[in-house]
Order: C-alpha cells, then sequence, then structure tokens
C-alpha cells in the first residue's frame, strides 16, 4: 500500500496506493522534505481546532511533486540525477505518488486526469532540464526482467 522507489541511498519517490487506510495520522515524509504528505483518519465528531499558519523563512532547493491520480491509468518513468532510467511503475485513479528527487518522465496509458501540487513560485524554464526519455519499448523489457 505504500511503496517507496529509492536509487542507491536517494528516495525518488513514494506512492500511496489508494486502498491504503490506518488510524490516526501518519506522515509518509521525514521531517526534513520540503513537501511534506500526511494521511488523516478521523472519526465523526473529532475536532481540528481552527488555526493559522506563522511567517517562517524556509529555503526550497529542489521542486517536490505530489500528483494525484483523479481517473486513468499512467506509467511514471524514474531516472536518475544522471538521467539515467532506473524503472517504472503504474498509478491508477485514486493512488498519490511524491516525486522527491530524480527525473521522472509520464506516459498516459489511458485518459488521465491529474492534480498537481508544488512549491511555488514556478520558475519557468529554469525550474527544470528537459531530456530525451528512454524508448518505451526497452522499458517494457526491463520491467519484465527478473
Amino acid at each position: 500500500m505504500i511503496e517507496r522507489f529509492v536509487h542507491g541511498d536517494i528516495e525518488l519517490a513514494l506512492v500511496v496506493r489508494r486502498n491504503f487506510r490506518c488510524e490516526g495520522i501518519h506522515f509518509f515524509t521525514p521531517g526534513t522534505y520540503s513537501q511534506q504528505l500526511g494521511y488523516m483518519n478521523r472519526p465523526t465528531g473529532y475536532v481540528i481546532p481552527p488555526h493559522v499558519h506563522n511567517p517562517v523563512r524556509r529555503e526550497v532547493q529542489y521542486t517536490k511533486e505530489v500528483l494525484l491520480i483523479r481517473s486513468g491509468r499512467v506509467r511514471v518513468d524514474f531516472y536518475s540525477e544522471a538521467r539515467e532510467y532506473l524503472q517504472s511503475t503504474e498509478l491508477s485513479a485514486g493512488d498519490v505518488i511524491l516525486l522527491a528527487f530524480g527525473g521522472h518522465g509520464f506516459e498516459m496509458l489511458e485518459p488521465t486526469e491529474i492534480i498537481e501540487v508544488k512549491q511555488g513560485p514556478y520558475c519557468g524554464e529554469q525550474d527544470k532540464s528537459r531530456f530525451e526519455p528512454v524508448d518505451p519499448a526497452l522499458i517494457a523489457i526491463k520491467d519484465k526482467s527478473p
């Protein structure tokens, strides 16, 4: 129900599958991540007191993205910082992924709706470095290998 995609000692991504359940509150990310991902399961009548968030200066060096797959299916391809293809996974409606480090690309396997949350402000083209994806046929071969 929770999948972590790791290359060496670097967490590339974390997937929370649509069927994940637990009681109370659970955070999947360490406190050091600039994007936090958590889950809450609270009973009827549980109260979260009203609050405001205080201004706190933070320094963000890498963009982290959270994607919620609303409908459809998508293949996510993971790459190292050196742009080397590593592996892929498939996401379906209700799955959530936090993209933490490394590179990634996507192919929609059917019409797909995605909600994306990431830090701002968006810095335009300086925000990312694009590169050529690995051939999808090679992905299929690598995914089938033991």
